[in-house]
């Protein structure tokens, strides 16, 4: 049984992209091997393994494909990836692509039953995993989980180690003959990867991906950050596996013809030692681990590296402070990018404007409607209606990557797909009169103090600029009397900062008390969820169990 993936946009608009040339209107397996033919020897892979170049990884592209085959995976069968960022992952995907099957990747770090729960709501029929990594058998774990997922029939265990029994080795399936296998030539406009979105739903969300949304829309992004139009060699901090990393192997290896440069754990130390060693022209990360960067070179430690393209820093708001010294230790333009696995995309260009400027929220740039067409939309309507000029709404957004539907759950696609394929974000935004996108808050994301609203984002984008403050999340935790109180959770630049100095900084800003954060959380570092993103359900666990702080307003 395979799930069913419907496409929520109008078939017209899909055609339209691609007869224009804005969508390359190829599977991303045959755009790979397009590229191959091109380049048979530039390199496309730079792990921990070495090099390996584009004729040698389709050699083991092939391998993998015909030993899919014959275990009976066909086209439109999801299969899950839970691998480390490395060659693996990246033979993985373009296998299945060539098979026209779905892959369905998910972070290393996320727990069995999470991943069970993916795997069986996406009726997924395999699951590629690593055999160990960073002490999780990830493997053996989801094997011994068959029996609550009727669809999966083969867990296939990547090494190092020993397979645990029960499981198919991947070394035996890249042992393949490849000229047992042909290409399954998928339709462009079908599915071709779902993306895994923590959002704020009880469980994460899962969202399909045609290829030419992943490989023409998310594509065209990258596009727009490469000037001299010569392949790029990215950088991928984040894991290829979430959001943010499926632009590796749909849109640097087979879009653009590019090298993938990888870490299959990210430190700064690592991150550095690849700047310096493979020279990349992109280095894609969330703000907490470029913070984390910079901290590295205040230790004194700097190796040379020449200055890449760009930073481009996604998966939460980048405050201007760390925009600023990151353009100084990186000698190159920092890029905000504003997006989601749901299908938005925005972000600044390769100039130096600052990310803040004047007006609430953040900068996004101008949208690209390459990528995405984004309008700002009066909240809680159930017809798309457009909000006044100029006025905060909520964002939405529809263009060529925007996925075809959620993932086994037409409750979502009801609440954030409108009738003809605009995808509500629930985040909010405004438009300035030059077309430029701000960034304000999210909808849902709030907390509610005493009956009143209160943006976490906000407060954080204030807090960012005190000269104590390193890395801020700001969180709600449980209060008996207000319903919620916000607490701030603080890498602290050198000496840690009190309520009240970070009141008192507020005051200063300009932002009304009953917005100020009443709790603090002062920690060494921010921890990450597996996709790389501050895992703010940890420390909103952390601040309600820690004794209370002074409040640093009445009540």
């Amino acid at each position: 049984m395979t799930v069913a993936l419907h496409d929520l946009l109008p078939t017209e608009l899909r055609r339209a992209w691609a007869v224009d040339g804005t969508c390359p209107d190829l599977d991303l397996y045959s755009l790979y091997r397009s590229r191959q033919i091109a380049d048979p020897h530039h390199t496309a892979v730079l792990d921990a393994k070495g090099k390996l170049c584009y004729t040698a990884l389709d050699r083991k592209v092939r391998c993998l494909a015909a030993g899919l085959s014959g275990l009976g995976i066909r086209a439109g069968d999801v299969v899950g990836i839970q691998l480390p960022n490395g060659r693996n992952a990246v033979i993985a995907d373009l296998a299945l692509a060539a098979l026209g099957a779905v892959a369905l990747p998910f972070p290393v770090g996320r727990g069995h039953h999470e991943a069970a729960s993916l795997l069986r709501r996406a009726e997924a029929v395999a699951v590629i995993a690593a055999t160990e990594h960073r002490g999780n058998r990830h493997a053996a774990g989801l094997l011994a989980l068959t029996g609550e997922l009727p669809c999966l029939r083969t867990v296939i265990s990547a090494g190092p180690g020993a397979a645990p029994g029960g499981t198919v080795a991947l070394s035996s399936l890249l042992r393949t003959d490849p000229t047992s296998f042909s290409p399954a030539r998928a339709d462009p406009d079908s599915a071709a990867r779902i993306l895994v979105s923590s959002g704020s739903e009880a469980e994460p969300k899962m969202v399909a991906y045609s290829h030419n949304a992943l490989a023409g829309g998310r594509g065209n992004f990258l596009a727009s950050l490469i000037p001299d139009g010569q392949p790029p060699r990215c950088l991928f901090l984040v894991p290829l596996a979430s959001a943010f990393g499926s632009n590796g192997t749909a849109v640097t290896l087979s879009r653009h013809g590019g090298t993938l440069v990888l870490l299959d754990h990210f430190t700064p130390e690592a991150a550095f030692a690849s700047l310096a060693a493979h020279e990349p022209t992109h280095v894609l990360g969330v703000p907490t681990m470029i913070r984390m960067m910079l901290d590295h070179i205040s230790e004194g430690h700097l190796p040379a590296f020449a200055p890449p393209t760009a930073v481009i820093v996604g998966g939460s708001p980048l405050d201007e402070a760390t925009a600023e010294e990151a353009r100084r230790v990186f000698g190159c333009p920092v890029v905000n990018l504003y997006g989601s696995a749901d299908g938005v995309n925005c972000h600044t260009g390769l100039g130096d404007e600052p990310l803040r400027g004047e007006g609430p929220g953040v900068l996004a740039g101008h949208p690209d409607p390459r990528v995405a067409d984004i309008r700002i939309a009066v909240p809680g309507t159930r017809e798309l209606r457009e909000a006044p000029q100029g006025s905060v709404g909520e964002i939405v957004a529809r263009g060529p990557m925007t996925p075809l539907c959620y993932v086994a759950d037409p409750d979502l696609d009801a609440r954030y797909r409108t009738a003809d394929g605009w995808v509500r974000t629930g985040d909010l935004g405004l438009i300035e009169g030059d077309g430029t996108l701000r960034i304000v808050g999210r909808l849902k994301d709030v907390v509610i103090r005493g009956g009143a609203n209160i943006s976490p984002a906000e407060v954080e984008m204030e807090l960012a600029v005190h000269p104590l403050v390193r890395d801020v999340v700001c969180v709600g935790v449980p209060d008996a009397l207000m319903g919620e109180r916000l607490a701030a959770c603080v890498v602290p630049r050198g000496a840690a900062p009190t309520v009240q100095e970070l009141s008192r900084h507020l005051d200063e800003r300009g932002l009304e008390r009953r917005k100020h954060p009443e709790r603090l959380l002062v920690v060494a570092e921010l921890p990450l969820t597996p996709a790389g993103k501050p895992d703010r359900a940890l420390l909103r666990e952390r601040c309600s169990a820690s004794a209370p702080e002074p409040t640093a307003q009445a009540v």
